[in-house]
């Protein structure tokens, strides 16, 4: 559904160095029927995926912890954040990235995965698209260490966490990642593990 209300008057382009960074001007008819003018900055990185594996019989859940450099220069001593697995859709479709991402990053080769939701994570200025998932995992799906790509200059640690000290994790501070909580949320609320 088009927004007949916004009219983009402009568009440029301030980077093109990691992914695209635009400033948009455009046209606002407000609720009283005035035009605005109004420019924002949207930063352009493509859709992503993101996945919590979890096992009923151990009652654990599969998180990583790798170093993210916006973290670190805003107040995370060491840069390192416990996540649940994610990564760009480049050309994929999102169960496709997922199934991929889980066995770079994880080591677990996945087939049945399931969508719960999508969300955008920071619509003020991103533009992207999360997809959210779900699968149930076991050791006999474990086929290699994971810890990602080094390409793609990956340095991954893969956790294997009990769900009820994940869930904890998030009141201590030692899981402040927003996709990450709001998965093991989910877990909780629907009661699947």
């Amino acid at each position: 559904m088009q927004n007949s209300n916004v009219k983009i008057l402009a568009t440029e382009i301030l980077s093109d160095n990691w992914y695209t960074l635009r400033k948009i001007t455009y046209e606002y008819q407000k609720k009283d029927g005035t035009l605005q003018t109004q420019s924002r900055e949207a930063y352009d990185r493509g859709n992503g995926a993101t996945i919590l594996l979890y096992n009923r019989e151990q009652k654990t859940v599969i998180l990583t912890r790798q170093f993210r450099l916006p973290t670190f220069v805003n107040g995370n001593e060491t840069g390192m954040l416990i996540e649940a697995c994610a990564g760009l859709l480049d050309k994929d479709n999102p169960e496709d990235c997922i199934r991929r991402e889980t066995e770079e990053e994880t080591g677990y080769k996945v087939t049945a995965v399931r969508k719960i939701f999508e969300a955008y994570m920071s619509p003020g200025s991103v533009t992207e698209i999360l997809y959210f998932f779900v699968a149930a995992y076991s050791k006999a799906m474990k086929v290699s260490e994971g810890g990602g790509l080094d390409h793609e200059e990956e340095n991954i640690e893969v956790l294997e966490i009990g769900f009820e000290e994940a869930l904890k994790m998030i009141g201590t501070g030692e899981i402040k990642d927003g996709k990450t909580i709001m998965l093991l949320q989910h877990i909780r609320l629907q009661g699947i593990l």
